[in-house]
Formats: structure tokens, sequence, C-alpha cells
């Protein structure tokens, strides 16, 4: 028996998608993603932002998303 790895990514779109992972405001979501700390995370094309959840967490030093 082979063990079944869960390989599907969980991806968050725009400002607000980054405002819920992170548990913030779209303000503060717009300076974190300004800031360059999770740009490996983001895909952007034209204006759609793609953003890889843990990817973005793990960037950002969280485990998990919500407030600390």
């Amino acid at each position: 028996v082979t063990p079944v790895i869960d390989t599907s990514k969980k991806y968050v779109y725009g400002i607000v998608g980054i405002a819920r992972l992170f548990g913030c405001s779209m303000p503060t979501a717009n300076r974190i993603k300004k800031s360059g700390k999770i740009d490996r995370a983001i895909t952007q094309i034209g204006r759609k932002i793609i953003v890889d959840a843990d990817l973005a967490l793990e960037l950002a030093g969280r485990k998990t998303g919500g407030r600390k």
C-alpha cells in the first residue's frame, strides 16, 4: 500500500485573498504584497493576482493563517 500524498496546492486570489489568508485589512495586505516578502508565492497576470497560500505563509514566517 502506497501512502497518498496530497499534492494539490491551495490558492487565494487578489488582495482580498491575501487579507483573508493573513487575517488583516486590505491596506495591510497591499503593504505585504508591495514589501516583496511573498513575491515568490505571487503570480500576477495583468490585474489578476494568484497567490500560493502555503508558500506565502511559509515566506512570511507563519505556519497558519490569521493573526497571532
